[in-house]
């Protein structure tokens, strides 16, 4: 006689149930023939659209319940094959609400009670850890979106601001692009060194070129000066067609004295990039080359933005401005002109010597004008304090305030004599 002869069978199972009444799991019991044979109350509970699943067949059940049929076969392919299957997210709407629940079943055996041999499950509801997960998961998705879309405006800027930043001198894109919340481009009265240059007879060579040799011409020009201007310290204004605007002494100041020398050595080292330059704009169209006249005073003046609501500039106002232009146009070709304000402050730097005196338009007052010596010649640049007697050079010690500056001068030389050597070989 087998022991499970000696018992009801009712009981054994309900006995061997006793643990899933009141669980919090949707249990269920069913024979080998996937035949249900009990379920607890939270199986009800979860899904009371089921009345009464007393020997259902389980994948009938689960179809009653709007689970789809891979899900069903994947269920009885799995469990016959391994003797149990997790299924993790099956969504199922109970009484209109969408939720998910996740299927554990494993196939039992008893040798004593054969009766007891069959399947148990349970439906574990994951509605709020999947809808935690689901927003977790749009969170996410949202983030690299915006990650995506930031990066994208990122390098929009950055192209942005390279753009912008051909239309600004570097030290005004610098104070409006800076970090330090100090920085600001108010206006402000200075004494700043400013610089006006213009091209002798550009209306002539415009006439006389086509449009891409013209362009090609003035666009080296000017790029070739705005080098020399940004290396010097100078803030570029603007162009004026051919002539060019720069300043020194703001926003970033040396003192007026330094401020000065700059101005007048980015001049000097111009109007030597000019004469090195002669033979290359011959060959794009220009003839005669090109002859650029410089103008240098040092004066108080206004300077921050200026304009509209609409369109700011940050320029500089005032008459040094307009004197800067005067001497421009008072000066020879290839020469620099200085007023006797900057004189004064450049004297003991460079060889200076008197020009003329004029009464400026819209200047009530005659002006002294000086003129830098020795800005170029046949061969190479002659550095101040130095003259050249023969093959060799005189260096006036007596002039030279600074043994940096000896060391600077030399170095020059030596850069121009190698320069030299490289052309005649």
């Amino acid at each position: 006689m087998k022991l499970q002869e000696l018992f009801n069978k009712n009981k054994i199972i309900d006995l061997s149930f006793f643990n899933f009444r009141n669980a919090g799991t949707g249990a269920y019991f069913a024979n080998l023939e996937f035949r249900i044979q009990r379920v607890n109350n939270r199986f009800k509970n979860f899904f009371p659209i089921l009345k009464n699943v007393e020997d259902a067949y389980i994948p009938d059940v689960l179809s009653q319940l709007g689970v789809n049929t891979e899900i069903i076969d994947l269920f009885l392919k799995t469990i016959k094959k391994d003797g149990e299957v997790l299924i993790p997210e099956i969504p199922i709407e109970v009484s209109g609400e969408k939720k998910v629940f996740s299927l554990i079943s494993r196939i039992t055996e008893d040798k004593d009670f054969e009766y007891l041999n069959g399947v148990q499950g349970q439906f574990i509801d994951r509605t709020i850890e999947y809808t935690l997960k689901t927003k977790t998961e749009k969170l996410l998705e949202q983030q690299r979106n915006d990650k995506k879309i930031i990066e994208g405006k990122s390098k929009e800027l950055e192209v942005l601001a390279q753009k912008l930043s051909k239309y600004l001198s570097p030290q005004i894109y610098k104070n409006l692009f800076s970090n330090n919340s100090s920085a600001n481009l108010n206006t402000t009265r200075k004494n700043l060194t400013i610089f006006f240059s213009d091209i002798v007879k550009f209306t002539d060579l415009s006439d006389s070129l086509e449009p891409e040799q013209l362009s090609e011409i003035i666009n080296s020009y000017l790029s070739e000066m705005s080098e020399i201007a940004i290396n010097y310290g100078g803030t570029i204004d603007k162009f004026i067609g051919d002539a060019i605007l720069v300043f020194f002494g703001d926003p970033e100041s040396s003192g007026k004295d330094l401020d000065a020398k700059k101005c007048v050595e980015m001049a000097i080292k111009m109007q030597t990039k000019i004469y090195e330059m002669q033979d290359y704009w011959k060959n794009l169209g220009a003839e005669k080359g090109i002859d650029v006249r410089m103008g240098i005073t040092t004066g108080y003046c206004t300077v921050g933005n200026f304009g509209s609501e609409m369109r700011l500039d940050y320029t500089v106002l005032g008459s040094p401005v307009n004197l800067a232009s005067r001497l421009q146009s008072n000066a020879e070709p290839n020469s620099i002109c200085i007023s006797e304000s900057t004189y004064h402050l450049v004297k003991d730097y460079f060889n200076c010597k008197k020009f003329d005196e004029i009464i400026p338009k819209g200047f009530i007052r005659p002006i002294k004008i000086y003129e830098i010596e020795n800005t170029k010649s046949n061969n190479a640049f002659e550095l101040n304090n130095i003259k050249k007697l023969g093959k060799y050079f005189d260096l006036k010690i007596e002039n030279i305030e600074n043994i940096d500056e000896v060391l600077n001068e030399m170095d020059e030389i030596k850069k121009k004599l190698n320069d030299l050597k490289l052309k005649k070989s």
